[in-house]
């Protein structure tokens, strides 16, 4: 009677032990975030320089044979409309030029007066007068062609527009010819990015798709816009050209820049990017937790926008994603929160 009494005690001492096995079984302290179906921006990102469009350039060239006298700019200055650029002065050449030119002029103008008196006294036929008042006509247009290119004395050249000096290309003593090239300019406000992208990203870029422009340095973007996506991979690069304009009086001629290009929207789960976790495949997927148990569900990224992911897979909205600790988890697992662990039940 006695024996049976022992194994009875033994046998409710194992359940109880049991029993309280089950509910000291350790689970791993998490934190949850719930999720839901939204969208994101697709973005591409493009790295560049800032330059000059090609509408806003314009290069300075010799009007004639010159000598350089001074050059009144430097590269990299802004400088105003009809600010003077350089001063250049007829070379020899263009100095006998003009001067025969004068000489022809009034030696051109004395005989288209002679035969009008002659014509006057009859001894001159109109037919000689009109050759003579054509050669004068010849003459002066020739005059007017070189004093138009400077060749009558020396003459500043002025900035057309207000620009930057981008480039200078003679200095003072120079010689240079008829169309030599002497400055380039840019326009101030028509600046824009001239950058590339990889030709995997480049067929989702249209003309005017929006983006966010940043200099380096600058800790805020600006907006700007897409105006040129390339169709040919540049070969020094590697990459397909893109060009952004850009706000006014915002970015300098030459300074780098990265631009976050919006090229549509992503629909999908948004979760946050500590959600996501890839297994010894590089798979993704993210752990879920019905009823505090360890679920891991394959996902599929879509995109990535700062510290979210859009994701797509077999998902219930309803059941709240592992963040922290989620790497610990296995199919399974139970878990606790750390608002649990800090409010322990009475």
């Amino acid at each position: 009677m006695r024996r049976r009494y022992y194994i009875m005690l033994l046998a409710v001492a194992l359940s109880a032990a049991s029993a309280a096995g089950a509910e000291d079984k350790p689970s791993v302290e998490v934190q949850l975030a719930q999720f839901k179906k939204g969208s994101l921006p697709r973005t591409v990102t493009a790295y560049g320089t800032v330059a000059p469009s090609a509408a806003a350039q314009r290069m300075i060239v010799a009007p004639a044979a010159a000598v350089v006298d001074e050059i009144d700019v430097r590269q990299g200055q802004e400088v105003d409309n009809n600010a003077p650029l350089l001063r250049l002065s007829p070379n020899p050449a263009a100095q006998a030029a003009y001067s025969q030119a004068e000489s022809a002029l009034r030696v051109a103008t004395d005989l288209a007066a002679r035969t009008r008196n002659m014509v006057q006294q009859h001894l001159a036929t109109a037919q000689q007068l009109a050759a003579a008042e054509k050669s004068q006509a010849d003459a002066r247009a020739s005059l007017a062609a070189l004093q138009a290119q400077g060749a009558g004395g020396a003459r500043t050249l002025k900035a057309p527009f207000r620009a930057v000096v981008t480039a200078i290309s003679t200095s003072p003593g120079a010689l240079v010819s008829e169309g030599s090239a002497l400055l380039s300019l840019a326009g101030a406000g028509g600046l824009v990015l001239q950058a590339g992208v990889l030709p995997s990203d480049a067929a989702a870029i249209a003309v005017d798709d929006p983006a966010t422009v940043k200099a380096v340095g600058q800790k805020t973007g600006l907006p700007g816009k897409v105006l040129l996506r390339g169709a040919m991979v540049d070969s020094t690069s590697g990459m397909i050209p893109v060009e952004l304009a850009l706000p006014d009086g915002k970015f300098l001629p030459g300074q780098p820049a990265v631009a976050t290009i919006t090229t549509g929207e992503v629909t999908g789960y948004i979760v946050p990017h500590d959600a996501i976790l890839a297994d010894d495949h590089g798979h993704p997927y993210v752990v879920q937790a019905p009823n505090m148990t360890a679920k891991q569900v394959p996902v599929r990224v879509l995109v990535t926008a700062g510290d979210q992911d859009v994701v797509d897979g077999a998902l219930d909205p309803s059941i709240p994603l592992v963040l922290a600790g989620n790497y610990q988890l296995k199919d399974g697992m139970k878990m606790r929160t750390s608002e649990a662990a800090e409010h322990p039940k009475p």
